[in-house]
């Protein structure tokens, strides 16, 4: 998996991430709702440790510099 997400993209998903896992864990957001809006937060974790996200692939979005050696 070639990366394509640069480190500001990375930052923003894990603090939304944390920010919706607090709501969650406190009782702010709660049923089908919080659910899913915890999985997304998953998502998002997990495709910012691995700098890939799949969905940028399908739509030709890369948010990382690309060096001179990979062009």
């Amino acid at each position: 998996m070639k990366k394509n997400m640069g480190s500001a993209d990375r930052i923003l998903r894990i603090i939304i991430a944390v920010i919706v896992a607090v709501l969650f864990f406190t009782g702010v957001i709660s049923g089908l709702l919080g659910t899913i809006l915890l999985i997304l937060a998953v998502v998002f974790l997990l495709t910012s440790f691995i700098s890939f996200c799949p969905l940028y692939t399908i739509f030709g979005i890369q948010t990382c510099k690309v060096s001179q050696e990979e062009k």
